[in-house]
């Protein structure tokens, strides 16, 4: 570099700085061009960049293709909930439908709400697949609809279809004392108990099948009835 005096002390300088004052004395060189080896470091830094984001990209189509397909859900092995579905293939259409209300009930009654609503929709639509329905299945499903869903209409539908059939049947007395308590209806809860303790004697003289396997609910229910009846007021 050519030698030159700086500007702010007038001393001679020989470099881009006055060694006396330390001032500027000439402005910093223009960048000189990149040699060979520097463009070649330039175009791989680039080329390794280009290479990063394609690679982002291909990754980014691929995965989802290369990712396992999710299983389907069906009606066996519904996608919700906790339990084993119980295998009910070689079970006739009321088979099938008796095990998954049973399952159903157990779960509710332990407290199991997630079990019970991963099978009651396999339980409704068992019933649903039946050929013929009697009062049994439609307690059965009654019960369902009251105990599992909260739901009174359905429950109350299912009774006046029991008593289309048999008008004095036992069990339509229980669908509506139970829809009744539900919906905090103690005018229907008081009817259904006078209605059964009047077809009572009568009904269990029947025989019914249905009856004997549920004496113990039937008892119980007119113990209650009983109370009701009795601490009704005029």
């Amino acid at each position: 570099m050519s030698q030159g005096r700086c500007k702010a002390c007038g001393a001679s300088v020989t470099g881009r700085f006055c060694s006396q004052c330390g001032a500027a004395v000439a402005s910093a060189p223009a960048s000189a061009p990149a040699g060979p080896r520097h463009r070649g470091v330039i175009w791989a830094a680039a080329g390794f960049a280009i290479f990063t984001i394609v690679a982002l990209v291909v990754i980014a189509v691929r995965q989802p293709q290369e990712q396992p397909a999710e299983p389907q859900a069906t009606v066996a092995t519904p996608s919700t909930g906790g339990g084993t579905p119980p295998d009910i293939s070689g079970l006739s259409l009321r088979q099938q439908f008796d095990t998954l209300y049973k399952v159903v009930m157990r779960a509710s009654e332990a407290g199991d709400g997630a079990r019970a609503a991963r099978f009651l929709p396999m339980a409704l639509m068992a019933y649903g697949q039946l050929d013929e329905v009697d009062a049994d299945t439609r307690y059965h499903l009654a019960v369902l609809h009251l105990h599992v869903e909260g739901d009174v209409k359905p429950a109350l539908l299912l009774a006046d279809s029991i008593q289309a059939t048999l008008p004095r049947h036992l069990f339509a007395y229980l669908i509506r004392g139970s829809a009744g308590q539900l919906a905090g209806d103690q005018l229907m809860v008081r009817k259904a108990a006078k209605d059964f303790l009047a077809a009572w004697d009568a009904e269990i003289a029947a025989g019914r099948p249905e009856y004997r396997d549920h004496r113990n609910m039937l008892d119980q229910f007119r113990e209650r009835a009983l109370k009701a009846t009795s601490t009704a007021t005029p």
